[in-house]
């Protein structure tokens, strides 16, 4: 299954056909390589920046300084970043619009986004500001955020040809657990986690069953991210509450964190398709 614009707007593509005379299009493609690059360094500046802050939140990295320090050393840099890729990614998208029009990874790339910037700024940001404290309108715009991260990761499991980049945010989300859990947590961790990725890659070499093989690469496409997720969840619960928040300050930076992986790997296949 392809979920792409086209599906939900069919009426839309002689006007998104046109975008490309629009102006300033015309002055814009054939300079396409200098805003794919300010794409890039604003991405790189808004992945920092939300790394580093969410980190904190889930109580590693910069951990010598309280949370609404980094935040406010970090807010300006996050939001040039954001800046940069919503201005050079309008423009990139209007000089090639009918190819995004008829691409389900531009979907993913979306949802991610607008999951993102309400993750970034409802929720992560005001829980970084406010010490790791988590406000009830935090918890709100956490369950919204949530909603259109779930719902990118959903279109990106299930977009024919895009489904293989759901593992770019699986192996994400598996270095920043193994970056997180502390003794032999993280041993055990490691240890299961590299069992049954090498069970994955050898099941070829066993099975040659096709739908045999395409039920193991299913259960694999569970078990694996249900290991990631748990054992993060397991640790953030041990951890308990604190003075700057407890297990859902920790999912908040996490899924933050995330949330941007996502739209970025989305990117990654829009670029390559």
């Amino acid at each position: 299954m392809s979920i792409n614009l086209e599906q939900f707007f069919p009426a839309a593509r002689p006007w998104v056909e046109n975008l490309v005379n629009v102006w300033p299009t015309p002055y814009v493609k054939p300079n396409f390589a200098f805003w794919e690059v300010g794409h890039v360094l604003s991405l790189i500046a808004l992945g920092g920046a939300t790394i580093l802050m969410n980190l904190r939140l889930i109580g590693v990295g910069l951990t010598q300084e309280p949370p609404s320090e980094i935040f406010r050393n970090l807010r300006v840099v996050q939001t040039a970043g954001v800046v940069g890729i919503v201005l050079t990614g309008v423009l990139i998208g209007m000089a090639n619009a009918e190819r995004l029009y008829d691409s389900a990874a531009f979907i993913v790339k979306m949802l991610g986004l607008i999951g993102g910037l309400i993750l970034t700024y409802g929720v992560s940001r005001t829980t970084a500001a406010a010490e790791g404290r988590v406000s009830t309108a935090a918890k709100a715009w956490f369950v919204l955020g949530m909603a259109f991260w779930l719902a990118a990761l959903g279109v990106f499991a299930t977009g024919g040809l895009i489904a293989p980049g759901i593992w770019h945010v699986v192996t994400a989300a598996a270095l920043l657990v193994l970056f997180v859990t502390r003794g032999r947590v993280r041993i055990v961790y490691g240890t299961v986690l590299a069992a049954l990725v090498l069970a994955q890659e050898l099941a070829p070499l066993i099975y040659h069953d096709r739908a045999g093989l395409d039920a193991i690469d299913h259960s694999f496409a569970v078990i694996i991210p249900a290991w990631i997720v748990g054992t993060a969840l397991v640790q953030f619960f041990r951890a308990g509450q604190s003075e700057e928040g407890g297990p859902l300050t920790k999912i908040i930076g996490c899924a933050t964190i995330l949330v941007w992986l996502t739209s970025a790997a989305a990117g990654r296949w829009i670029a390559f398709a």
